[in-house]
């Protein structure tokens, strides 16, 4: 091959010529051909790059490593044996609805702008898609396809669906199947879990044993501090960097999540009694605050002082955002579904 060639990231694919040799399908120098454009190294070769790789990283720079999905699963996860409780109910329905809070957060969706919706509680409001950009999480991507070419239907009724809730016939091919084995796979990808396979009696099965225990130990540490500091600071970390949009509500968002699934205890085990009843008496506060919009403000409550920042770093999270309101008030609804799974616990 000769030096000058064209070396492809992404995009068409390399033809061979008679001799055996490569040769690009782009003309030499900049092209903007099928969306892409070319640059040449130091050494000297041409690198045809796809710019749409660039505002996919830039994006991915923006969003926590762990969708609120995996979180979720990494806490009702067994760290050693690598499966979730066989008794345990709720959380294939709570992780619809993080499906549908993390496309909230990463701007896909939105409450339906129209005035009349203010008639309908929030759960039943209409909300559609904005952006159809995939996000490159095969999941949310999976939903958004679904949400982009079917009618526009409520946060509950897409929770509903999307679980196999339905009597309707013609619709039960919106159940997004096998959930927890695609998340667990999607964590063995990014090095969270590994893959086992163990025997339970007459078969053997698949089980994902934690791999790197910093995220869950994160995601532990953070649920604690939010729950239990009179003030909630969340430092940066590789897995929730400065930048990531809603640092403070979409870990509210997390808790609730991982509460009305009936795997939080998990993050508080190592509490005492007093200390961890507070915890879920003030879970309870925060499902009440954030699961109507306007957010609400705590008038007092039973915290007992915990967390008293928190109405203050979402209302900054808020102004920062005001463009943001509509998807802001899809979280919410979101979180006003969790309240009936909350009742069942």
């Amino acid at each position: 091959m000769a030096s000058s060639g064209l070396t492809r990231r992404r995009g068409a694919g390399v033809a061979a010529d008679e001799n055996g040799g490569a040769r690009s399908g782009s003309p030499a120098g900049p092209s903007t051909q099928g969306g892409e454009v070319s640059y040449t190294s130091e050494d000297g070769h041409k690198i045809a790059y796809d710019p749409r790789d660039i505002s996919e990283s830039q994006e991915r720079n923006k969003q926590p490593k762990l969708t609120l999905m995996e979180e979720v699963l990494l806490l009702g996860l067994k760290d050693k044996q690598g499966y979730l409780s066989p008794w345990n109910d709720n959380i294939s329905y709570a992780l619809r609805g993080c499906i549908v809070l993390e496309l909230a957060f990463r701007g896909r969706v939105s409450m339906q702008k129209d005035p009349a919706r203010r008639r309908l509680q929030l759960c039943d409001r209409l909300i559609e898609v904005i952006d159809d950009t995939l996000t490159g999480e095969v999941l949310l991507d999976e939903a958004l396809k679904m949400m982009k070419s079917s009618e526009k239907m409520s946060v509950s009724a897409w929770i509903d669906l999307m679980s196999g809730e339905t009597w309707n016939i013609m619709k039960i091919g919106y159940q997004l199947k096998q959930v927890r084995e695609r998340l667990a796979k999607g964590l063995v990808d990014k090095g969270i879990l590994r893959t086992e396979k163990r025997n339970f009696l007459l078969f053997d099965m698949a089980t994902h044993p934690v791999a790197d225990g910093g995220a869950k130990d994160e995601i532990r540490k953070r649920v604690k501090h939010v729950l239990t500091a009179r003030t909630a600071v969340l430092p940066p970390n590789p897995f929730l960097p400065e930048d990531v949009e809603f640092r403070y509500i979409r870990t509210i968002a997390m808790v609730c999540a991982a509460y009305a699934a009936n795997v939080l205890e998990n993050a508080l085990s190592n509490l005492g009694h007093e200390t961890r009843e507070r915890a879920f008496a003030h879970v309870d506060e925060l499902l009440a605050e954030y699961s109507q919009w306007p957010f609400g403000r705590r008038q007092g409550g039973t915290s007992g002082g915990v967390g008293l920042n928190l109405s203050q770093v979402c209302a900054e999270e808020i102004n920062r955002n005001k463009d943001r309101e509509l998807q802001l008030e899809v979280v919410a609804a979101c979180l006003s579904v969790f309240t009936r799974l909350d009742s069942l616990l």
